[in-house]
């Protein structure tokens, strides 16, 4: 494992905690920080853990209801008035129903407006695919000015939170349901536009962004058992890109993996291609939704249907060092 001080994965000592819940901790402490962070919701503030902020500063909070376009609309304009406005929803509603007003309205203006998009991914689970929003990595990804980060674990989250209310640029927090493996610990560090390796390696490296890092981890020490030095590049910050870690990591290994829960054109797997493709072309295989829309049914269930799991990983990395 590398030196950045992570949490153990292996054996029974792995705990668990839902990516929203470090989002409504870190929201809190953002709030306590600073008198201008202030929140907004769509109806949904125990689903997006805002009920935290809420009970801490109810008269920093405002409950919108079911009108996500309304939301970050009035949240650009808190941000003109000087506040650091956070506004949540379900990613599907938001930014899923609301796009076009947080291009026009917050991206366009250079707001510094935060939008947070909970129950991202397949393992929103039950809910089934009108609900497990897979393509908010891609929309949100190309707008001008723009920031988009997915945390790995919750620790991260609470972090990544407060860091966005530090900073003046739009951004996008993406968050999972489920309780996922903590990866990482208070010491871990986290930097808007930084990615970490996680796991050092020399035949091949797997880049992996959100719940997808754990399962790149567990991949990366099975292979050392059998034989094969992985690289874990976990990418928090899927824009700006950190391109240097990248880069650096894919000309040494030669081989690149991606993973990620979110359709893999215009996502992290998008964004990498692209960047090998621009300024090092390298063997890549991308691992996520490939232009599928979710099934209902229980979390890992989906993820192993969807081959988003260590083992498939393992499949992959095997077949690619032994080419």
């Amino acid at each position: 494992m590398s030196d950045l001080k992570l949490a153990n994965i292996i054996g029974k000592d792995l705990k668990t905690e839902p990516i929203r819940t470090g989002f409504g901790r870190g929201l809190v402490l953002a709030g306590k920080a600073n008198k201008d962070v202030v929140a907004a919701c769509a109806d949904l503030t125990t689903s997006t853990q805002m009920h935290l902020f809420k009970a801490e500063f109810p008269e920093r909070f405002v409950e919108i209801g079911i009108a996500e376009q309304n939301l970050v609309t009035v949240a650009s304009g808190m941000a003109a008035m000087g506040k650091i406005p956070f506004v949540s929803s379900y990613a599907a509603f938001s930014p899923g129903r609301n796009w076009e007003q947080i291009r026009t309205t917050i991206c366009l203006n250079d707001r510094p407006v935060n939008v947070v998009g909970s129950h991202a991914g397949i393992s929103v689970g039950p809910d089934g695919a009108t609900h497990q929003m897979l393509e908010d990595i891609a929309i949100m990804r190309v707008l001008p000015n723009m920031v988009v980060i997915v945390p790995g674990d919750s620790l991260e989250a609470e972090r990544a939170t407060q860091a966005l209310a530090e900073d003046s640029r739009p951004s996008y927090l993406r968050l999972a349901r489920e309780a996922t493996p903590i990866i990482t610990t208070a010491d871990t560090p986290f930097e808007i536009g930084r990615a970490y390796i996680y796991h050092p390696g020399t035949d091949i490296t797997i880049i992996s962004t959100g719940t997808m890092t754990y399962q790149a981890l567990v991949a990366a020490e099975k292979l050392k058992k059998d034989g094969i030095s992985a690289e874990v590049v976990h990418v928090p910050t899927i824009k700006p890109l950190d391109t240097t870690t990248i880069l650096a990591s894919a000309k040494k290994t030669k081989h690149v993996i991606t993973i990620e829960e979110a359709q893999i054109i215009g996502g992290l797997g998008g964004a990498v291609a692209e960047l090998l493709g621009e300024y090092q072309p390298t063997r890549i295989v991308r691992l996520g939704m490939k232009d599928h829309f979710g099934e209902s049914g229980k979390p890992d269930e989906l993820l192993e249907h969807f081959g988003l799991t260590a083992k498939q990983i393992i499949l992959h990395a095997t077949h690619m060092v032994s080419e």
